[in-house]
């Protein structure tokens, strides 16, 4: 019997990858984005959230056994701490209940290597804590004080994602429903959304120094594709709480050996 999954961000990039590979698998996917799939939502508003939430409960007939979300942006503006984070978090714990009803329920997110590069500590925490007024107001300001500061809004939204993550992963709404919920953290993706900035010797330059891949370099979308299908498969049963670092070796260049100090 097939499984049912919801795949935010499934118009293009990585979700668009899972979303045909677990089509190819003979899985139900129900893909949620601003355009071009089953449902259009806009993550960025609490009010695209719940009716993308709703729609989706309509759509799968209150079956849902698997939730990936992959809807994301890296724009230097705090638009992308709303579809990042809020994005995310507000549409998986809505859609929490209904997946909590499948036999073997899985969520994943899509966090990112920029998940350890510098941060604002003031926007994180403020991720955390729910406020998402008191977040948009930061990004702003980062913002304002230019693109190097503004930047600050994406390696923000992953790092509060990813102790999201770790967060609710104990909880009663996630482990106590028997819901592993994990991350992965891609290095550098061949994708729409770095195609440009990969297009020149200087900003694959750029890009390679910030994320270094010794193991066989960009990946495509399909290679998170088949990690995202895995975690959300019935075969992972106590794998939770985890950011996987799927970048060819970037996190352990630039950290090195010693992670738990």
């Amino acid at each position: 019997m097939s499984r049912t999954y919801v795949i935010t961000g499934a118009g293009s990039g990585i979700g668009a990858a899972t979303a045909q590979l677990l089509r190819e698998r003979g899985e139900t996917v129900i893909g949620v984005d601003l355009r071009g799939a089953e449902i259009d939502a806009d993550l960025s508003t609490p009010e695209g959230r719940t009716s993308g939430v709703e729609r989706a409960i309509d759509l799968a007939e209150g079956r849902i056994d698997a939730v990936i979300a992959c809807a994301g942006i890296s724009m230097p503006k705090p638009l992308t701490v709303k579809v990042n984070y809020f994005g995310v978090t507000e549409f998986l714990d809505q859609l929490a209940p209904t997946l909590a009803k499948s036999e073997s329920p899985r969520a994943v997110v899509v966090s990112s290597m920029a998940s350890l590069q510098p941060n604002s500590p003031e926007l994180v925490e403020a991720l955390l804590s729910g406020d998402e007024d008191r977040a948009v107001e930061i990004g702003t300001a980062l913002a304002e004080a230019g693109p190097e500061q503004g930047y600050l809004n994406y390696p923000s939204s992953k790092r509060a994602l990813s102790r999201w993550v770790r967060r609710a992963c104990i909880t009663e709404r996630y482990a106590g429903a028997g819901i592993p919920l994990n991350a992965i953290a891609p290095g550098t993706v061949i994708s729409p959304m770095t195609t440009e900035l990969l297009s020149t010797p200087e900003g694959r330059a750029m890009v390679d120094q910030h994320v270094p891949m010794p193991l066989n370099y960009h990946s495509e979308s399909i290679v998170l594709a088949r990690l995202l299908a895995w975690l959300t498969s019935e075969e992972n049963t106590h794998v939770t709480g985890q950011t996987i670092y799927a970048d060819g070796g970037a996190d352990a260049s630039l950290r090195g050996d010693d992670i738990w100090s």
